[in-house]
């Protein structure tokens, strides 16, 4: 039996980790992906396993036989089935609660997803104690018997970080990846049943693929989102994606939680309004006159579907752009809904940081904006990588920064400022009118507020110049800021950027404002 046993503790820890990991992907969808959310996970899951490790010593030694060990590998394979039955209902609850801001059935339903892990995970927690002890009988000794066993489990475990982030759940989703590890599980363990114990003992159990294969024929149906304008939803290696259209033809891209438009886009119209066509101001805080011709190559880090880009187009021509983005599935829902086919745009599927710093170009607009609550990468809000945007930026370039904030809270601003002028001369500030976004600009020469509004007089006595650029440069005037105040400095080594943006969500929604 020492090779079903090994198998069964192989399984074990694959699915462990599987089930972290998948989990981790489960919640980040409706709570975002921040190190509080893993945290909850990872201590959460090391609890239960803890539980699993004692619990599963008591049994072995009450219950030292194979028939046990496989049983009980069968009730967590079952008990993880049920994770997606009853969360996809919780879940769907909680995004509804999301967008109202409703904080007591958000934190209800966090609670409850978690809870859902206990059976499971204390069960596998079982097997590896159990299995020493079963191997006990053959004579060995205890070090040799407990290390190989937790070597086993620990290359499970290995293969289970990796399994359901690159290959399941691109393929078939969250929900079904579960499903996926229930069905390994209880494969194993029933095979391992029926060659310890017998036909006879596995009938018993013949049942339990049958409730699998249910609940991934009938147990997931509908969206994962109640959202009636929903045309499309999927998912990647990194998001949950959605795309929702109006009557009105507009089409907005959502990630994740769904609380902020990360694209949007309208066949006849270019202005949203937003902070996407913010970007296109952003060369006018140098000297006056500056003509847009000057304008030559752009970079957007954070590319998403390509709204940028495609307003960029429209302003300044056929100009070369470098969009990066991390998420090759963004980027085909940008070509398929978002009309992202630009001739001039380079799409580069990667991280933005690496592919700037391995850019050969030089830009007139280096545009970041990949900064959202609570998605924000704290390796694109140091000064180090500020140095890098700095060191492709021409004599006459201009970074801009999209970021979120709180109506009454603007210390990641202060702090993005702070950091950001350790390395450049000169920052300047818009708040985008009706949402949570404000906008820096960082000049790589000395620049003041007087050049943008002596160049707002300039391009307005052009006369011929797309009614976009005027649009958004006279918004960008009228919002803008006075110099922020003192924030603390992000290094490489050193960047509390969630504590900050955590900190920031919870007295939001405690305060129970409301955007004006």
């Amino acid at each position: 039996m020492r090779k079903y046993l090994a198998l069964a503790v192989f399984i074990s820890g694959l699915t462990s980790l599987s089930l972290e990991m998948t989990a981790s992907r489960l919640l980040e969808r409706t709570f975002g992906s921040s190190n509080l959310v893993w945290a909850c996970i990872i201590g959460l899951i090391m609890l239960y396993l803890s539980a699993g490790y004692f619990l599963g010593g008591f049994w072995a030694d009450r219950s030292p036989s194979y028939r046990t060990f496989f049983q009980i590998l069968i009730w967590a394979s079952l008990s993880i089935a049920v994770i997606p039955l009853v969360a996809h209902p919780v879940l769907r609850a909680a995004a509804d609660a999301f967008d109202k801001l409703q904080v007591g059935i958000l934190a209800g339903a966090f609670v409850a997803v978690l809870v859902l892990m206990v059976v499971p995970v204390v069960l596998l927690g079982t097997a590896s104690p159990f299995a020493i002890r079963l191997a006990m009988n053959e004579n060995q000794g205890v070090g040799q018997v407990s290390g190989r066993i937790y070597s086993i489990s620990t290359l499970g475990s290995f293969i289970g970080t990796f399994l359901p982030v690159l290959v399941l759940i691109p393929i078939i989703g969250t929900y079904r990846t579960f499903l996926v590890l229930s069905a390994i599980l209880l494969a194993a363990a029933l095979y391992g049943l029926w060659r310890s114990s017998g036909l006879r003992a596995l009938v018993l159990y013949l049942w339990a693929p049958l409730v699998v294969a249910l609940i991934w024929a009938f147990g997931l149906s509908g969206p994962d989102r109640a959202t009636a304008s929903m045309i499309y939803e999927t998912e990647s290696s990194y998001n949950y994606l959605q795309v929702l259209e109006n009557a009105d033809q507009y089409r907005v891209l959502r990630l994740n939680e769904g609380q902020g438009m990360h694209s949007v886009y309208h066949p006849n119209i270019l202005n949203y309004y937003g902070p996407w066509e913010m970007v296109l101001v952003a060369p006018y805080f140098n000297p006056a006159p500056y003509a847009p011709s000057r304008v030559q190559r752009m970079a957007i880090v954070g590319l998403a579907a390509g709204t940028t880009a495609r307003q960029a187009t429209a302003v300044y021509g056929p100009i070369a752009i470098d969009g990066y983005e991390i998420d090759e599935k963004v980027v085909e829902i940008g070509r398929r809904f978002f009309d992202m086919n630009e001739p001039n745009l380079n799409v580069i599927v990667q991280d933005g940081r690496w592919g700037l710093e391995h850019s050969p170009n030089q830009y007139q607009i280096i545009s970041v904006d990949a900064y959202r609550p609570p998605y924000i990468p704290w390796h694109l809000t140091t000064r180090e990588f500020f140095q890098t945007v700095r060191g492709h930026l021409s004599a006459d370039g201009v970074m801009v920064i999209n970021v979120g904030r709180a109506p009454q809270d603007r210390r990641l601003i202060e702090a993005l400022a702070s950091t950001i002028l350790t390395v450049f001369p000169s920052v300047h500030v818009v708040d985008v009118p009706q949402t949570f976004n404000s906008i820096l600009y960082a000049t790589a020469q000395p620049t003041q507020d007087e050049n943008f509004f002596n160049n707002l007089a300039y391009l307005m006595g052009q006369g011929n110049l797309p009614p976009l650029l005027i649009e958004t440069a006279k918004t960008a005037a009228t919002h803008l800021q006075p110099a922020p105040a003192p924030g603390p400095v992000f290094t490489d080594d050193r960047a509390p950027v969630e504590w900050i943006t955590n900190d920031m969500i919870f007295r939001f929604l405690l305060s129970g404002e409301k955007l004006q």
